[in-house]
């Protein structure tokens, strides 16, 4: 079985949630985790920080590299892609997770939640990605995965919060785009989603929505992830995957481990049908 042993990872927004699921994951394997991300002090809302997730991923057998990095700031991306390949000699799989997320119709969309969302999912998705690029052409066995949804031009994914699908889309468009137009240099670019919402900070956002006893644990979008980077070839370039799916595929029947309580029906994610 293909493992991540080795590789360097440069994941964004992995100091908690599906991002530190991820490099945990990977951990296991030994691989090389780049933490990029800005959680550095300890939030009282919002556990975990670069430094805290550095010591998961080195006692889960992995080697960390935490760089305090807002990925809205071109220089401060530069400068991390530039630190990563120092320390661990390259980079060979970049995993866009870092989002924003308001849930609001338009008139009670502040501009400064608008750009918020369309620095962090659209620029910053695109700016990783460019400046990790170079990088990444030059390893043998690279990707880039997103995480985002398929597209859905359904109206019902837009009539509630038109600026954060917008938003969102733009972490797929870039799969599309970038998928198709690196195909032929051994590059797979992908898009990953959870079938059902997760069990993370953002469902803060959902309101009474969604309790959390109708999630799922980040662990199961993790255990896709590892599947999808760990891949020997490009079968999932520009697909667009659902977490359930990859997993079923790979011979996953019992998903009851990943629930927040076995049992309780689950809340479906957003944008799919």
């Amino acid at each position: 079985m293909t493992t991540l042993n080795g590789k360097t990872l440069f994941i964004t927004g992995a100091s908690r949630g599906i991002g530190r699921a991820i490099a945990c994951r990977a951990a296991r394997d030994g691989a090389n985790i780049v933490i990029a991300a800005k959680s550095e002090k300890e939030h009282p809302k919002l556990p975990g920080t670069i430094s805290s997730v550095a010591r998961e991923i080195e006692q889960a057998g992995g080697k960390a590299l935490p760089i305090k990095t807002d990925i809205r700031d071109e220089a401060q991306v530069s400068a991390a892609v530039d630190q990563a390949v120092a320390h661990f000699g390259g980079i060979d799989i970049l995993v866009n997770n870092a989002s924003a997320i308001y849930l609001a119709g338009t008139l009670d969309t502040p501009m400064k939640r608008f750009d918020l969302m369309f620095d962090v999912n659209v620029r910053g998705t695109y700016l990783c990605s460019q400046a990790c690029l170079p990088h990444l052409l030059r390893s043998g066995r690279a990707k880039i995965l997103n995480l985002a949804p398929p597209p859905n031009l359904d109206p019902k994914w837009f009539k509630g919060h038109v600026a954060y699908t917008i938003a969102k889309y733009g972490m797929s468009l870039c799969v599309l785009g970038m998928a198709r137009e690196f195909a032929d240099s051994g590059l797979s670019v992908s898009a990953l989603w959870p079938r059902t919402v997760i069990a993370t900070a953002a469902i803060q956002m959902l309101g009474d929505f969604v309790r959390p006893e109708q999630c799922r644990h980040p662990e199961i979008v993790a255990d896709a992830a590892h599947l999808i980077l760990s891949a020997a070839d490009q079968r999932y370039n520009g697909q667009f995957m659902i977490d359930e799916d990859v997993l079923r595929e790979s011979g996953v029947s019992d998903f009851s481990r990943y629930a927040v309580s076995p049992g309780t029906a689950l809340a479906p994610d957003l944008f799919l049908d």
